[in-house]
């Protein structure tokens, strides 16, 4: 009996103490509760602008004539460099200067490293599989490894020199001979030209422009065009996903269509590709970069458990746009920009002649001279980045930006255009002076160090082909500037209107009159 009772009574404290315990665990998840929310509640949120309406947000100031790089820039004169807006579901943080920028893209460089999924990103970008689209994760770091160190990497554009100096002075002999027959040139198909052999080439190992695949050329530019627009253009179901399956303003059926052309050119050229290397029963050499990712497959690269294909097709793809339509556009913008400023247009011309000299053409080993033609280009990379907003961003997780918390999933805007004509960091800023680079802001660079000059973007999501474009630019323009005079017809100024879809372009063709200035025998030469 004794021991019965002895037990009860022990039963009876063994329940008092978890009776005890638990209401412990009760307070302590209460108090813990209570902190969380208050602590939450604490925390400062950007502002948001004015003006938004339900379900749709702010999406209707975005919508009217000006660009939104412009829209944004005059919002931020009311808001502030630092506000959000609700575009559709999606909170998005809109930043406007350096400050601010630094912020995103040094201590929550990690946070703002993934992309958001869009339409654009799933249809055109084979599944999310562009890099440059890509969310953040191993397939990112993978490809991006691989591109920057097979392709982009300074050895890798030193060892292109011979390749990018050759396609410059193909064109530039061509203008010379039709010169006097073509009277106005189209400068964007100009520089497409130099643009386009030479990515292609160091893609695919061939050539672009040919008089026997003429039909062929101008269908793979109207579709690269088309890409270009499509993915910059915005989704209702972008903002909407609910209404994705409605496709109200057409543009999944478009990104379909476009994405079959794309498609059906990449497809033929990686199997060509694998057809030359069927065939080749001795050692392979990797003469282009397309061969250089096969063969990283045949040594055991999964890239991350993608389809193969669709992985090649879409790191060459990205590559071949990202290396072609900025560069035209910015090598369109500064001849536009010279054209309008004579001025400044023939200093740099005599630049050229006095450290280039009239009895040759010029070369890559040049450039280091030519201080001025790099202001110019800085210059206009500052007035005229080729993504004037910032490719988006998504966080991965909660941080603070300019002592406000921004929480997971926010999408991240840098308006690099306002940005770069704050008159705080450029005195006159909407005014073409190259000068400021030899001068005042001489030592700012645009490697993503100086948040002031930024049009390659910054962190880790920098454009990894910012060496590779800034070579053929300058070389582009340094030889088009040696080798001719130019003048508009009729002599009238540049309508300098822009056209935004992924990238920002002149609106209207850029046409000229050359005419050669050097010694006949230097152009027979080349």
């Amino acid at each position: 009996m004794y021991k019965i009772s002895s037990y009860a009574m022990d039963l009876q404290d063994s329940r008092g103490l978890f009776t005890i315990f638990l209401g412990v665990l009760l307070f302590l998840f209460v108090v813990s509760s209570l902190w969380r929310r208050r602590r939450v509640e604490n925390r400062k949120a950007p502002p948001e602008a004015s003006g938004a309406w339900p379900l749709i947000g702010h999406l209707h100031l975005l919508v009217g004539s000006q660009p939104p790089h412009v829209t944004l820039g005059n919002m931020a004169d009311k808001h502030g460099p630092i506000f959000t807006l609700r575009l559709g579901v999606h909170k998005t943080l809109i930043v406007s200067n350096w400050e601010m920028a630094k912020q995103c893209f040094t201590v929550n460089d990690k946070a703002f490293a993934s992309r958001p999924k869009t339409l654009a990103t799933e249809l055109l970008g084979y599944n999310f599989s562009m890099f440059g689209f890509s969310p953040y994760g191993s397939y990112w770091r993978q490809v991006r490894k691989i591109v920057t160190t097979e392709l982009l990497s300074i050895h890798r554009v030193d060892m292109l020199k011979h390749l990018m100096e050759s396609e410059v002075k193909a064109v530039f002999k061509e203008s010379y001979k039709n010169y006097s027959k073509k009277g106005v040139t189209e400068m964007q198909r100009w520089f497409g030209d130099i643009s386009f052999n030479i990515i292609f080439r160091a893609m695919l190992g061939k050539r672009f422009a040919s008089d026997d695949k003429h039909e062929e050329n101008e269908q793979i530019r109207r579709v690269m065009r088309d890409f270009v627009e499509l993915a910059g253009t915005f989704a209702v179901s972008d903002a909407l996903p609910y209404l994705r399956w409605l496709d109200l303003d057409g543009v999944e059926k478009k990104m379909k269509k476009t994405a079959k052309g794309v498609d059906g050119f990449v497809q033929v050229w990686l199997d060509e590709h694998k057809r030359n290397r069927s065939r080749d029963s001795g050692e392979r050499k990797d003469e282009d970069f397309m061969d250089v990712l096969l063969t990283l497959v045949d040594e055991g690269e999964d890239f991350d458990g993608r389809d193969i294909d669709s992985a090649i097709k879409a790191t060459c793809m990205a590559l071949i746009i990202a290396g072609t339509d900025t560069t035209i556009g910015t090598l369109t913008w500064a001849l536009s920009l010279l054209l309008n400023n004579r001025e400044i247009l023939n200093k740099a011309v005599h630049e050229l002649d006095a450290k280039v000299g009239r009895e040759k053409v010029v070369d890559l080993s040049d450039l280091t001279k030519l201080e001025y033609m790099q202001s110019i280009i800085k210059e206009t990379l500052r007035l005229y980045p080729p993504a004037p907003l910032n490719l988006i961003h998504e966080s991965m997780e909660d941080c603070i930006v300019g002592g406000y918390h921004v929480s997971t999933g926010t999408r991240l805007l840098t308006n690099i255009s306002k940005l770069q004509r704050d008159p705080l960091l450029y005195p006159n800023p909407s005014e073409f002076r190259p000068e400021r680079f030899l001068t005042t802001h001489r030592d700012i660079d645009f490697k993503g160090r100086h948040f002031e000059l930024i049009p390659f973007g910054a962190g880790r999501r920098m454009c990894s082909g910012m060496y590779f474009s800034l070579q053929v630019m300058q070389l582009t323009l340094a030889t088009l500037l040696h080798g001719f005079d130019i003048i508009t017809p009729d002599a009238k100024s540049v309508h300098m209107s822009e056209q935004i879809g992924l990238t920002s372009i002149k609106a209207s063709p850029l046409q000229v009159i050359l005419t050669p200035r050097l010694s006949t025998h230097i152009y027979d030469e080349i």
